[in-house]
């Protein structure tokens, strides 16, 4: 089969690379891709989701997977669908779990999932009591989509009023602020779960963990992720029982009755506090940078699980992954996360190690393609180095050993992805 995959970052790119190791896929298509996707497929350059759709038809494209929460929340998939086309994704109604985050966390409330205290208001008034009353840290977040950068940790009262009032009056995160949700700070480690869903069935993928900090040891500006690894010596059997009985199965259910059966990635932020995980915030697509770490450790062909997830039979399919620990390092530019910095030519040595080689790869993420087929980094996040191993340090260590291999000015990555994991084995 013929699949188009929308997006560009990195996350597109390595379900990508999953897809050509699948004897059942042809031809790849990307609306629009990066810079390197063309090595992988054809990029299309149709940012319309009605003429994307009628490109699909025309090419015979069987299965389209959406990438970004953007589309999603936009309608991609109501358009495709209404046109009779096969499509991995949740509708716009059911992609309101994450493009609204007042949506997501009364859904929670209404259906007794478990999550922080909160208040959601478009009062600046009710915003000031509500602070108040609470103990200090005090997490504020704006309601709509901000790539991952509306949520404010305000270690005073003074700090979350202030955080408040900026998102309340636009000045922050303009319309995606108009509302906020504050709530209480939850203490205890952090964890990101995925089930791939059908609207009934669904299949949990290892937990991974990220590393949203710009630096060492969690400090720093938070960033769409620097890193990340999986699966998680940090979630047990115990967890995942929690998480299906009290997390994702009220939520096929909850999001049927009322009347948005929920298909595609569900991606579920969580903080375990006293070995009970409590839920953060819901997303309707992979995490990025978490994606490229789970889709080297799928053993099955990539191709089932989405198409079977997009037809409503994740009853019939057979999803298994390799025994195997994935660590994924970004390289950002120079200026990240505080501005766009200047086009850098990206050079990457040979591989002569045969081990890197075969145990390593890269997941291009921000980048374009100039004269003479040369890779230019001119985003933000530029790329993952991606390495595997049967432990955890040993796939940090080719994950690291790849980032020496790679060359552009500026570069910059933190140097302790994994470090949780593996103060835990030592």
């Amino acid at each position: 089969m013929d699949i188009l995959i929308v997006g560009s970052g990195g996350r597109e790119y390595s379900i990508a690379l999953a897809l050509k190791k699948d004897q059942n896929v042809g031809k790849l298509y990307f609306a629009p891709g990066n810079g390197a996707t063309g090595r992988l497929g054809e990029n299309v350059l149709i940012d319309d989701y009605v003429q994307l759709a009628d490109f699909v038809k025309e090419h015979e494209i069987a299965l389209t997977i959406v990438g970004p929460e953007g589309p999603l929340t936009e309608g991609i998939v109501d358009i495709f669908k209404q046109r009779g086309l096969t499509i991995f994704g949740p509708s716009a109604k059911a992609a309101q779990l994450e493009g609204s985050k007042i949506f997501m966390k009364n859904f929670l409330s209404r259906h007794n999932i478990p999550t922080a205290k909160y208040i959601e208001t478009d009062s600046l008034q009710d915003a000031y009591t509500f602070i108040n009353q609470m103990s200090t840290p005090i997490v504020v977040k704006a309601d709509g989509l901000c790539a991952g950068k509306g949520v404010i940790i305000a270690n005073s009262h003074d700090e979350a009023k202030k955080a408040a009032g900026e998102m309340l009056s636009g000045n922050a995160f303009g319309k995606a602020g108009m509302k906020i949700v504050v709530e209480e700070f939850l203490d205890g480690y952090e964890l990101s779960i995925f089930a791939i869903c059908d609207g009934t069935d669904y299949v949990v993928l290892p937990a991974a963990q990220d590393h949203k900090r710009l630096l060492n040891d969690d400090k720093g500006p938070n960033t769409g992720g620097m890193g990340a690894y999986a699966p998680t010596p940090l979630v047990n059997e115990s967890i995942y029982q929690k998480l299906k009985e009290r997390v994702i199965e009220p939520t096929l259910k909850g999001m049927k009755e009322e009347g948005a059966p929920f298909c595609g990635v569900l991606f579920i932020g969580v903080m375990v506090v006293a070995g009970e995980p409590i839920i953060l915030e819901y997303n309707v697509r992979f995490g990025d940078p978490e994606c490229e770490e789970l889709m080297p450790l799928l053993k099955s062909p990539a191709s089932e699980l989405f198409y079977k997830a997009a037809t409503e039979d994740l009853k019939n399919a057979k999803i298994e992954f390799h025994d195997k620990y994935a660590v994924g390092v970004v390289m950002a530019s120079k200026e990240y996360p505080y501005k766009n910095s200047e086009p850098a030519e990206i050079i990457i040595d040979d591989i002569v190690h045969d081990d890197i080689d075969a145990n390593a790869h890269i997941s291009f993420a921000g980048v374009t393609l100039g004269e003479e087929g040369k890779l230019f980094a001119t985003g933000g996040r530029v790329l993952v180095c991606v390495g595997i191993g049967d432990t955890i340090k040993e796939a940090q260590k080719r994950a690291y050993m790849l980032c020496g291999q790679v060359h552009f000015a500026g570069k910059q990555c933190r140097t302790d992805i994994a470090y949780q994991a593996l103060r835990l084995e030592s």
